[in-house]
């Protein structure tokens, strides 16, 4: 499949397995939140359950997620990454209130990257960025184990391949000098025959 194709239905599977070289936090809980595509510069934002920071950093969380959208925002894998943030909460109120979460580390994944793997199945350890994009000297950054894949249903269709196959029934229905049923006159024909020979281009 390649990269460059854009498509209005996609699946996605994303599997958080777990995370290693993560500083040394005395209490609250860590969570992995992911951002996928959804086509026309959106996206959706998954969160994995909680786990304590003194836990051994395992989620095995998976999520399952079919995107559809219209054919104006449809989704360009060439040009998407999959944003993974692993972030901590503090259990303990301030003020009385529990305030939101901090970013531990960022990484990106290009979503070509899994369009290229085996089967559209990528299985790797990544390293993340720090908040502040400052790694200590002898400081591992953290890293996060993930399988990452990209499934196109059965009756999806390519951007492409719509307008052509939408083109080859209007030709049918035309009417025009080939002797159908209803009739254009001869510079809509010229048109229409000049957009299919664009589209095939």
């Amino acid at each position: 499949m390649g990269a460059s194709q854009k498509f209005s239905t996609l699946s996605f599977e994303v599997k958080i397995i777990q995370a290693k070289s993560v500083e040394s936090i005395s209490r609250g809980y860590l969570f992995v939140r992911c951002y996928l595509p959804a086509g026309g510069k959106k996206r959706i934002q998954l969160n994995t359950r909680k786990i304590p920071t003194k836990s051994d950093h395992v989620w095995n969380d998976f999520f399952s997620l079919e995107c559809s959208t219209g054919t104006e925002s449809s989704i360009d894998l060439e040009h998407e990454s999959l944003v993974l943030e692993l972030r901590w909460r503090n259990t303990v109120p301030i003020l009385g209130k529990i305030g939101g979460s901090k970013l531990l580390g960022r990484a990106e994944i290009p979503w070509k990257e899994v369009l290229e793997s085996p089967n559209m199945v990528l299985d790797k350890w990544v390293s993340t960025v720090s908040s502040g994009n400052r790694v200590l000297e002898g400081i591992k950054p953290p890293k996060l184990q993930v399988v990452i894949g990209v499934g196109v249903p059965a009756k999806a269709e390519t951007e492409t391949a719509r307008r052509r196959r939408s083109m080859a029934e209007n030709w049918d229905e035309c009417g025009c000098k080939d002797g159908h049923v209803f009739g254009c006159d001869n510079d809509e024909y010229d048109i229409f025959a000049l957009t299919a020979a664009i589209e095939l281009l």
